[in-house]
């Protein structure tokens, strides 16, 4: 490898500055160190010590979710991701991640190496991936540079994804103004692991080898963590080469290359190598395991001539992982790696102190005691100033009796399968390879969860994405907790049992109060709905400034909700009406109030109000009820109430069915537009054969879950008595050309 000839720059405040510290932490490093870091130090620390790595701004508040629970079978953030005990002996690994900034700039790539860095982190516990979510946010579609994000984006998700070969079974796609300039792409993945041969990121074991496996390293991705922990502004555009740059061919050698080597028994402890690359990857294996590391940076197979210490450790090159193997076992590692036509280089050693120490070209280019650098250990930990924002007194105090309603109702109906929001994604997931493996059940855009079959037993995974941003901006702690409980109803709308969560917090600036205390708030929520429904908080992701010149981004805290179905054949639920004569019911709650609604939004161009009622413990009941008479074998169909209402959920589920109904609503009382158009918690539209009416009637009323009978599946019009007749092939026009014909334009 040729020298490199780089003169170091003196380190200095304003140096410090630059890569994105404080002067109180440029202080804190020369305590600590006892001396001014070198120049390669700092920007290790400025990494490490950055939003994206250290959660210096959330760590605090994270610790405050419930994170106990007894299917889980690790600690929330021991490892790169949760894992469930899902029975027969198996585990289930399951994250979900941002990579919003890059996406922001390079939508393609940043897209990509989002889903490819998720991957990783579920196959370094030694876990396979088999399913993979998704969960969007993008600005108004009549913006063209909109539409070039989502084009972007989505075609990013699909290259990587399909090429990587794992199915794509569920997400969520939101516009709103709030994300303009800055999109959010949240990736989850999800794979599966037998019992005892998950794989640990520790480094242990003096004198056990350090091997670099997979890709080369190269300048792309540098300071990818600290580009992740600022706000987007027009200089942003200038760092396209913070953005990573993916292979997902190489990912999938590096897949099955990883698990051979696991099944050797050679690897000690084995760790992804994303944000922050070498830097993170060797002082979070050596923070855990107690011990040191000596690291060779001479030996790292680089893609580029002259590379620098600093580059080389803070590269985030794609598809390379950090290994730690039994001392005289490592040409077996090694050999796997050429194998399968990956690098496999032994970098250093695990040694006998509590430092990690770089060297390159004979030198120390950093000694750094590996506690400081880590979430949860030396790294800075901040309790931010909070306030309410002003805003919530207007925006709460809003006198939706003020305005006057739209009296067609069936015209309104169809104005809100025109929007974005509702209209079918078919456009986005139809790029994705859904099938692959040939597990999947539920595929996207047909049901309300995600399902795919764990082979060699009769169980089902279910995953869901959700949240919905403009509930916790005009509410954060019951935004949070509807966020929590919603992604629930719908795993159990799919015959799913809820686990467990993990999460994506998305947020603007912590240093701004009105932001932090949306965040406390929203979290605060999210933990009361994780406590009521026993589904605890495996881990996750915080991205913060979120922001671009014109504002915050709608709060909006992504939940990856697992479920799991006993009886993947019997027990699965879909939407769609069924057989002609099945009745239709509501069950839940009363259908009240219109504040944060879609209605609200798209006729009256407006977002104010409350966020919609819920109540915990009914909701509890609600699903529990539920979820029995789905095992029990009574219903033909189940969808949950959510975005546009009882009415989009009756139109959805007569379009996924291509049936119609006779219907009635004489038996739910209230405003009919609140009837209608509320998105009201708690309320579910399921459908029974009618020899089954009394049974289902008798279990939801000793389970004290209202039920109201709507009418039956008829025909091919939808027909609600006093709203109108809509033709299920007029709503399915509208429902599914919203979107394609945007991105024509």
């Amino acid at each position: 490898m040729a020298q490199s000839t780089v003169q170091e720059p003196e380190v200095t405040l304003e140096l410090a500055l630059e890569h994105g510290l404080n002067e109180e932490e440029f202080e804190m490093i020369k305590t600590r160190l006892g001396r001014v870091p070198t120049f390669t130090e700092l920007g290790v620390y400025s990494v490490m010590w950055s939003e994206h790595c250290s959660y210096k701004n959330s760590i605090i508040e994270l610790k405050k979710l419930p994170r106990d629970g007894e299917h889980l079978l690790v600690e929330a953030g021991e490892e790169n991701a949760g894992l469930v005990d899902i029975g027969d002996g198996l585990g289930c690994a399951f994250k979900i991640e941002s990579h919003n900034h890059p996406s922001a700039v390079e939508p393609y790539q940043g897209a990509a190496t989002g889903v490819g860095g998720i991957h990783r982190d579920i196959f370094t516990m030694g876990a396979r991936p088999v399913a993979s979510l998704n969960s969007l946010r993008f600005g108004s579609m009549d913006n063209p540079r909109v539409r070039f994000l989502l084009d972007g984006v989505v075609r990013g998700i699909g290259d990587y994804g399909n090429s990587f070969g794992i199915p794509v079974i569920g997400g969520e796609v939101y516009f709103d103004e709030s994300y303009e300039g800055n999109p959010l792409v949240n990736a989850m993945s999800i794979g599966i692991v037998k019992a005892g041969e998950t794989a640990s990121a520790i480094a242990e074991g003096l004198g056990n080898p350090v091997i670099i496996v997979g890709a080369s390293t190269g300048r792309d991705g540098i300071h990818g963590a600290t580009f992740a922990s600022e706000e987007i502004s027009e200089a942003s555009e200038a760092k396209r080469p913070s953005v990573q740059v993916g292979d997902p061919f190489t990912e999938k050698l590096l897949l099955e290359a990883s698990l051979e080597a696991l099944q050797t028994g050679a690897v000690v402890g084995m760790q992804d190598m994303g944000a922050a690359g070498i830097a993170c990857s060797t002082s979070e294996m050596t923070a855990k395991g107690g011990q040191g590391m000596l690291i060779d940076l001479d030996k790292v197979p680089a893609r580029e001539d002259g590379m620098t210490a600093y580059e080389l450790l803070l590269s985030e090159s794609q598809e390379r992982m950090l290994i730690v193997s039994e001392k005289g076992r490592e040409q077996e590692i090694i050999d796997i790696y050429e194998k399968w036509d990956l690098h496999g280089v032994v970098i250093g050693e695990v040694v006998d102190t509590d430092r990690v120490t770089y060297m390159k070209e004979g030198e120390v280019k950093a000694d750094i005691p590996a506690e400081h650098l880590v979430l949860g250990g030396g790294a800075p930990q901040y309790v931010r100033e909070t306030k309410k924002p002003d805003y919530l007194e207007e925006t709460q105090n809003f006198d939706l009796g003020s305005l006057e309603h739209p009296a067609d109702h069936a015209e309104t109906i169809k104005k809100l399968l025109n929007s974005p929001n509702i209209a079918s994604k078919k456009w986005v997931f139809e790029q994705y390879d859904t099938s692959v493996r040939t597990n999947t059940v539920n595929y996207p855009g047909a049901s309300d969860s995600g399902v795919i079959r764990i082979k060699g037993t009769k169980r089902g995974l279910v995953a869901k994405t959700d949240c919905n941003g403009r509930y916790v901006y005009l509410n954060p702690r019951r935004g949070g907790q509807i966020a929590v409980i919603e992604s629930a109803r719908n795993v159990v709308c799919s015959g799913g049992r809820p686990l467990a969560i993990t999460n994506c917090l998305n947020f603007g600036n912590p240093y701004k109060p009105e932001v932090y205390w949306t965040f406390k708030e929203a979290l605060g929520g999210m933990g009361e709905a994780c406590l009521a429904l026993n589904t605890p908080v495996t881990g996750g992701n915080v991205s913060f400034y979120n922001e671009n010149p014109n504002g915050a981004i709608f709060p909006s805290p992504i939940i990856g909700m697992l479920g799991l179905i006993d009886d993947v054949e019997n027990h699965t639920t879909t939407p769609g009406f069924k057989n002609e004569g099945d009745v239709v019911i509501y069950i839940g709650a009363d259908r009240k109030g219109l504040g944060g609604t879609e209605f609200l939004k798209v006729i009256h161009g407006l977002t104010k109000g409350d966020a919609p009622e819920l109540d915990i413990e009914f909701e509890v009941k609600l699903q529990n009820s539920l979820l029995e008479a789905i095992q029990s074998g009574l219903i033909t169909a189940a969808h949950d109430i959510s975005d546009g209402g009882l009415a989009i959920t009756l139109a959805e589920m007569a379009i996924h069915g291509s049936k119609g109904a006779e219907l009635s609503l004489e038996e739910v009382s209230g405003d009919i537009h609140e009837v209608l158009f509320s998105e009201a918690q708690s309320g579910v539209v399921i459908t029974v054969e009618a020899d089954n009416l009394p049974e289902t009637l008798s279990r939801f009323q000793k389970a004290g879950v209202p039920t109201h009978v709507l009418g039956t599946v008829k025909g091919v019009v939808l027909n609600i008595d006093g709203i109108g007749e809509l033709a299920v092939s007029e709503m399915s026009g509208i429902y599914e050309k919203v979107i394609p014909n945007a991105m024509d334009n």
